[in-house]
């Protein structure tokens, strides 16, 4: 994380003390993640007292690491979400989303976080020519069913017009997408908790939870008694709570920062975009000009030799006329999936947690961290719809996760290349 460009850039901060001694509130928040911040932000403004644990510094997770990308919706798509649950259901979640990009962006614009927030779109690259065939067909369900006409079909042209990559048939493009600084949007979180009076700790690991009356968090050099928890540590939760545990993948994602490039750009009106590989690859434009790109095969969670070296590779084979640029940054670490890609969200009595983005971790913990303090204030209704989408457990549990992990993304990186 230090070597990133977004730790290079990052607005002022000043840091947290580490927990010591005995302390009490109405809610102890673990983990200084989007999740964390936001659950924080909404239970200080419903009147509840809140303490926030993070085990080594504000946004230095994956919260902080990430690509930046604003992308409505869900991992699964809106045709993918009619399949599973029915069009009524599918329509109520997609709302949800879109209410967590509202939240994100209301949260940005009510505390003047300064993150390089551009909504311009997100675009899905054709990696295959028969790709086209389901984004004609979700920008369809998209405006028909779901009421949301701002994603269209672009072809082979158009797309390069956008975007100057090689190897594709085409994008789905969602004019409701964009792109930000993650690590300045979780230091302004974490700044406007701290305004409303929030009390933040780093340096400050929990090590055990004792859940049998309210919530107790245990660090090394200190103890918070609480009445409600909230369990926000996504994939270095580690051991700290096994039940959801097996329910999560760490997975490993890399990223790079070239030199600051003139025109013409490799992306044209700072347009989010990824492509629809299964292993997928996710670049943007920074605010002064360099391309992040994100992604490439690995088949173990432990990182490359060469983090520079290795994502380089993969977007010279995309952006060709940027194989010779300067790379300056490089950094990677652990992110979560699901089985289902949808979030793992729900409570174990006091304790509150969520976690599981599998990608799209930018703008939905927003809405995560609403619903939880609004069934800790007994209005449960909507955290019962997001707590019905409980993925279910990794085959073999946490002990074959890897093994099985490996297997996956050698299928899946073979059929991306058929």
């Amino acid at each position: 994380m230090e070597r990133s460009y977004y730790v290079a850039t990052a607005n002022r901060f000043e840091h947290a003390p580490a927990l010591e001694g005995e302390h009490e509130a109405d809610v102890v928040v673990i983990g200084g993640g989007y999740t964390g911040l936001h659950a924080a932000l909404n239970a200080v403004e419903k009147g509840f007292s809140v303490i926030l644990l993070e085990a080594g510094r504000i946004g230095w997770g994956a919260s902080g690491r990430n690509g930046g990308q604003m992308i409505p919706g869900w991992r699964k798509g809106a045709s993918e979400l009619i399949a599973a649950y029915g069009e009524g259901r599918a329509k109520t979640l997609f709302d949800l989303a879109l209410e967590a990009r509202a939240l994100t962006l209301d949260r940005i614009a009510r505390h003047a976080i300064a993150c390089d927030a551009i909504v311009n779109g997100h675009m899905t690259l054709a990696a295959k020519r028969n790709d086209l065939h389901w984004m004609h067909n979700e920008a369809d369900v998209l405006a028909r069913v779901m009421n949301y006409p701002n994603a269209r079909v672009l072809d082979a042209n158009e797309a390069l017009s956008h975007v100057s990559a090689s190897g594709f048939h085409g994008g789905l493009l969602d004019e409701g997408g964009g792109h930000l600084h993650p690590l300045n949007y979780a230091l302004g979180l974490a700044a406007a908790a701290r305004a409303g009076g929030v009390s933040l700790y780093e340096n400050a690991r929990v090590t055990r939870l004792d859940t049998g009356n309210g919530v107790i968090a245990h660090t090394e050099r200190g103890r918070v008694r609480a009445r409600f928890g909230v369990l926000a540590c996504d994939a270095l939760i580690d051991g700290l709570e096994t039940r959801i545990a097996k329910r999560i993948m760490p997975v490993a994602n890399y990223l790079i920062a070239t030199e600051p490039l003139s025109a013409p750009l490799p992306i044209s009106n700072h347009l989010a975009v990824s492509d629809s590989r299964f292993v997928v690859n996710y670049f943007r434009m920074s605010a002064d000009n360099r391309l992040i790109f994100g992604g490439g095969e690995r088949y173990t969670p432990a990182p490359p030799a060469d983090i520079r070296a290795f994502v380089r590779r993969h977007m010279a084979r995309m952006f060709p006329q940027l194989a010779d640029v300067r790379v300056d940054y490089a950094w990677g670490g652990l992110v979560s999936i699901t089985m289902s890609r949808l979030p793992h969200i729900g409570r174990f009595g006091d304790l509150f947690f969520a976690h599981g983005y599998s990608g799209l971790g930018v703008l939905i913990p927003a809405l995560a961290g609403k619903v939880l303090t609004e069934a800790m204030a007994g209005t449960a209704e909507r955290f019962d719809v997001l707590a019905d989408l409980a993925p279910p457990e990794f085959p073999g549990g946490a002990g074959l996760r890897s093994p099985l992990y490996v297997l996956g993304m050698l299928w899946y990186a073979m059929r991306d290349r058929l």
